[in-house]
């Protein structure tokens, strides 16, 4: 699958989540994503919380000889509910997309220390 086929499947899915927000009629009787949304944001932010934990149990068992089909599978989960907190907050896959193109081809290091920067220059005023 290439990068554009990635960015289409997630903006695809991003468009059927906006349809399950309450305000667009979304059903929590019939939809998972509709019942996230309806109970707000410690209900996504749980499951984040815990498809992070699912992620880092099977990057270890990866590392032991582990299935790594199973790590695949928990970061999709993982993705799946950062999508959900994406539409929530009126945000979608194409903005985390274009602040990782911001990003390209400047070190981590780079990146790291002016964020801290900005940090302390944003304390100060």
């Amino acid at each position: 699958m290439t990068i554009q086929n990635s960015s289409d499947a997630l903006a695809r899915l991003a468009a059927v989540m906006e349809t399950r927000k309450p305000q667009n009629g979304g059903d929590p009787g019939a939809s998972y994503v509709a019942r996230l949304l309806a109970k707000g944001p410690d209900a996504f932010l749980k499951k984040i919380g815990e498809e992070a934990t699912e992620v880092v149990m099977a990057a270890k068992d990866a590392d032991h000889g582990g299935d790594k089909a199973k790590l695949v599978g928990e970061v999709a989960d993982l993705w799946f509910h950062c999508m959900v907190a994406l539409a929530h907050y009126g945000l979608s896959p194409s903005d985390v997309l274009a602040e990782l193109e911001r990003r390209e081809g400047t070190s981590g290091i780079e990146e790291k220390a002016l964020r801290k920067v900005q940090s302390r220059e944003a304390g100060q005023t």
